[in-house]
């Protein structure tokens, strides 16, 4: 099996998936507190496009940090 393939699996499986979600609730939590912060707590919604892509955004970067080091790994 290729390292790709095996990195993609691993970058997939239920550890790493925790991981970015556990980075993406955090990270974005705090990135929508400053980004959307006063409009929330001044009682308007969010605009929901910035809230999902907020989130999404961490987990995707995560998620690419955890492919690259089993890439990487694999290369050994």
């Amino acid at each position: 099996m290729s390292s790709h393939r095996e990195a993609l699996r691993r970058t997939f499986a239920g550890p790493s998936v925790r991981r970015s979600l556990t980075v993406a609730v955090m990270i974005g939590t705090v990135l929508n507190l400053i980004n959307q912060g006063p409009e929330i707590f001044s009682g308007h919604w969010p605009t929901w496009w910035k809230l999902i892509l907020t989130y999404f955004v961490p987990f995707a970067v995560a998620s690419y940090g955890s492919y690259a080091a089993f890439r990487s790994s694999g290369n050994e």
